[in-house]
């Protein structure tokens, strides 16, 4: 005798579930990608990411000789320090000024995202805009104003320009393709749940194996099914 409270799971019969109604999930996720793809095309408007780099020397400019160790190491512990800086509310209240644009401070801070490579002293600033030229210029003036902030704080010798900021020929965002595939997974998983939940809790007498749970006596014999033999 089985205990009535166990709930046995028959992986084979959940895999036949799923296959018997595969059309529905290819169908589902097909719907699924397609409004994906469409909302990603036109209705999310593209925005451009334009990127500068600027390189710290935290030496003093009388002195002669290269780099030290020591120099390294400290300029290592600085660039978290210029992060604080860039983003600093002086630096974007400059920044919006210089460039007369209508947004506010932390407007624009939504705008922007700085990186600092692992092991190096090598700060990017990237910043996103509906305008590929609009990108560009506000990330270079942010460039410009952090430098000389950069300068004034730290007390470095220079800030280096190691590369200005381009409009952007292609958009960063959307992600057309990857918003598709996203789309097409959810629709397919869903439906995937859907299906095995109704398996789960469908009591419903199907197999002969089900008659021997449910009245718990042995099965003599079992009627084919004619339509099936011809």
């Amino acid at each position: 005798m089985k205990d009535k409270n166990t709930l046995e799971i028959d992986v084979l019969q959940l895999f036949r579930a799923l296959w018997k109604r595969k059309l529905v999930i290819l169908l589902v996720a097909i719907i699924t990608s397609s409004v994906a793809f469409a909302y990603s095309t036109f209705v999310i408007k593209p925005e451009f990411t334009s990127t500068t780099r600027i390189y710290v020397v935290s030496r003093n400019q009388e002195e002669k000789s290269g780099l030290t160790n020591q120099d390294l190491q400290a300029g290592s512990y600085l660039v978290k320090d210029y992060r604080e800086i860039i983003l600093s509310q002086d630096v974007l209240e400059k920044v919006v000024s210089d460039l007369k644009l209508d947004l506010t401070p932390k407007g624009l801070a939504n705008k922007i995202k700085v990186t600092v490579p692992v092991d190096t002293r090598i700060v990017s600033i990237s910043v996103n805009d509906r305008v590929p030229e609009e990108a560009s210029r506000i990330a270079n003036s942010l460039r410009e104003v952090a430098a000389q902030k950069i300068i004034s704080i730290t007390r470095v010798s220079d800030v280096t320009t190691l590369e200005e900021a381009r409009p952007a020929i292609g958009p960063s965002s959307p992600n057309i393709r990857r918003n598709t595939v996203i789309g097409a997974g959810l629709g397919a998983s869903l439906v995937i749940v859907v299906v095995l939940l109704i398996e789960l809790f469908d009591d419903r007498v199907k197999r002969p194996e089900d008659i021997e749970d449910v009245m718990e006596i042995s099965l003599l014999g079992v009627i084919p099914n004619l339509d099936k033999v011809k």
